[in-house]
C-alpha cells in the first residue's frame, strides 16, 4: 500500500455535536418538528440533501433549502463543535513516517474540511484534501474519491485504501476499484460496514494504525 484516503466525520473527528446542533437549528428555523436523537445521528456522514429527504421526509427542493439554513449555524459554530479522536494525530504521524501518502475524501464541503483540519492542526499530514463544492450536494462519495485518486496521480489502484466509518465510504471505494478499512469508533455499526463489503475492520485507532503498518 502507498496511498491512504481518510473520511473526516467519524474517522478523523468526532463531529456529531456540531452537526446535530446545526440540524436542530435548521428544523426549528423551517418550522419543522426536530427529529429524535437517534434519527439525527443518522445524518452524520451521508450527503445532507439525501439525509433531509430520507430521514426528514423533505422534498428535494425543501432539502436544498434546509442545507442552506443548516450552514448558517454550521459555518459559524457547528464546524468547531468537534473533536479529534484520541490517537489520530499520532496515527497520522506514524503513517507518514512509514512512507504513506495521506489524503482526505469527505462529503463535507471542502471549504469546511480545510478549516477543520487547520483548526485541529491536522493539515500538515495530508497531501490531498477533497470535499464537495458548496453547491455540490448532489456529488457522491464515489465522485469525491475519484477526484482524490486523480489528484494523487494514482496509477495502480491496488496501492490505495479508503478508511471510513459508514457504508458510503465502503461503497464509494468499491465503485472506484479500491479497498476499504471500516472503523468502528465512528458512527456506523459493524453490520453496516460488513454488508457494504469492507475488506478490513478496525475497532479503534491503535488497531487501525497497526493494521495499516502491516499492509505497508
Amino acid at each position: 500500500m502507498k496511498y491512504l484516503l481518510f473520511d473526516l466525520d467519524g474517522t478523523l473527528t468526532e463531529s456529531a455535536t456540531g452537526i446535530i446542533n446545526s440540524l436542530k437549528y435548521a428544523f426549528e428555523k423551517l418550522g419543522e418538528d426536530v427529529p429524535d436523537g437517534e434519527t439525527l445521528k443518522k445524518f452524520v456522514g451521508p450527503p445532507l440533501i439525501e439525509s433531509f429527504m430520507k430521514f426528514g421526509g423533505f422534498s428535494e427542493e425543501k432539502a436544498v433549502e434546509a442545507v442552506d439554513v443548516y450552514r448558517e449555524y454550521f459555518s459559524e459554530k457547528g464546524l468547531f463543535e468537534n473533536a479529534v479522536y484520541d490517537g489520530i494525530p499520532e496515527c497520522l504521524q506514524t503513517l507518514c513516517r512509514a512512507g504513506y501518502f495521506l489524503g482526505v475524501a469527505t462529503s463535507k464541503p471542502q471549504v469546511y474540511c480545510e478549516r477543520i483540519l487547520r483548526h485541529f492542526g491536522l493539515s500538515e499530514y495530508f497531501c490531498v484534501v477533497k470535499g464537495i463544492p458548496l453547491d455540490g450536494e448532489d456529488m457522491t462519495k464515489a465522485q469525491v474519491i475519484a477526484q482524490a485518486l486523480e489528484a494523487f496521480g494514482v496509477e495502480d489502484k491496488a496501492e490505495v485504501l479508503m478508511i471510513g466509518d459508514r457504508d458510503y465510504d465502503v461503497l464509494g471505494a468499491r465503485e472506484n476499484g479500491i479497498g476499504c478499512v471500516g472503523v468502528l469508533y465512528g458512527y456506523g455499526p459493524r453490520e453496516e460496514l460488513e454488508r457494504a463489503g469492507a475488506e478490513y475492520i478496525a475497532d479503534g485507532v491503535a488497531e487501525l494504525t497497526e493494521l495499516l503498518l502491516k499492509l505497508k
